[in-house]
C-alpha cells in the first residue's frame, strides 16, 4: 500500500501556513482541557476550572519546550549543536514524548506548590487528558510521514516517502491506537470506578511504558542512533524507567491502602 498523498499544509494566507502537525497539537490540548474538566466534575475534586485553564497554559509550554529539548538531547544532539536555530523549527517534526513528560512534571510540581494543590490528585486529572494529545500527535506523525516502522510483509504495511521502496509498519497508527485510544479508555474507566488517589497516574506511567516498549519492536530506530545497549532502541531505554516507576508506585499505593 502506498502512502496516501496528504498536503502537510491545511491552508495558507500569505506567508502564514496552517499545518496539520500544529492542528493536531491544538486539537489535543483542547480535547485535554474538556476531558480534565469532565473528570474533575465526575470525581467531585476540589479543583476549579480556573486552575485547569491556568495549568493547561503552563502545560503547553512544558510539552513544547520539554518535548523539543528532549528530542534534541535524547535523539539528535550532534545535529542540533551544529544547527542550533533548527531547535526552533518545531513544524518540521522532532518532539520527544519523554522530554514533554519531564516538562509537564516540572510544571505540575511548581504549579501544585504555588496553588497549594495535591500533586497526585492533579496528576490523576492530567493523565486522563494525555492520551488524547498522544492520539492526535501520532496522527500528526503519520501525516508528516515520520517515525514510520520497520520493513514488513504485513498486509497493513505502507510504502512511506523517504522510507525506501519496501512497505513498513505504520507504527504511528499503532501508537495512536494503544497509547491514545486504548490508554484513554483504561484511564477513564479507572476514574469511572472511583480509583484511589494516585492509581490513574501510576497506571498511566506503567501502561504507556509497556505500550511504547512493545511498539518499539516494529518501529524503525532513529537513523542517527540505531540500536543501542543490548539491541534496545532509545524509546525502549526511556520507557523502561516509566514501567518501573509506575509499577513501584502502584505497589506502594496498594500496600498503603491495605494497612
Amino acid at each position: 500500500m502506498n502512502f496516501p498523498h496528504i498536503d502537510p499544509v491545511i491552508f495558507s494566507v500569505g506567508p502564514l501556513a496552517v499545518r496539520w502537525y500544529g492542528m493536531m497539537y491544538l486539537l489535543g490540548f483542547l480535547g485535554g482541557y474538556f476531558m480534565m474538566c469532565h473528570v474533575v466534575k465526575l470525581r467531585n475534586m476540589p479543583i476549579t476550572k480556573e486552575n485547569i485553564s491556568d495549568l493547561l497554559f503552563y502545560a503547553v509550554l512544558g510539552v513544547v519546550l520539554g518535548g523539543r529539548f528532549g528530542y534534541t538531547l535524547f535523539y539528535n544532539t550532534q545535529y542540533y549543536l551544529s544547527h542550533p536555530l533548527k531547535i526552533l523549527y518545531v513544524w518540521e517534526g522532532g518532539m520527544s514524548f519523554h522530554g514533554g513528560l519531564i516538562g509537564v512534571l516540572i510544571v505540575l510540581l511548581v504549579f501544585c506548590r504555588m496553588r497549594h494543590l495535591d500533586l497526585l490528585l492533579l496528576a490523576d486529572v492530567v493523565v486522563s487528558a494525555v492520551p488524547i494529545g498522544l492520539f492526535f500527535g501520532r496522527i500528526g506523525n503519520f501525516i508528516n510521514s515520520e517515525l514510520w516502522g520497520r520493513v514488513t510483509d504485513f498486509p497493513l504495511g505502507i510504502v512511506f516517502p523517504g522510507g525506501g521502496p519496501l512497505p513498513r509498519h505504520p507504527s504511528q497508527l499503532y501508537e495512536a491506537s494503544l497509547e491514545g485510544l486504548l490508554l484513554f479508555v483504561l484511564i477513564y474507566l479507572l476514574h469511572r470506578r472511583g480509583a484511589a488517589r494516585g492509581v490513574p497516574a501510576f497506571c498511566f506511567l506503567f501502561l504507556y511504558g509497556v505500550f511504547r516498549f512493545v511498539i518499539e519492536f516494529v518501529r524503525q530506530p532513529d537513523e542517527q542512533l540505531g540500536f543501542l545497549w543490548g539491541g534496545a532502541t532509545m524509546g525502549q531505554l526511556l520507557s523502561a524507567p516509566m514501567i518501573l516507576f509506575g509499577l513501584f508506585g502502584l505497589i506502594y499505593l496498594f500496600r498503603r491502602n491495605k494497612t
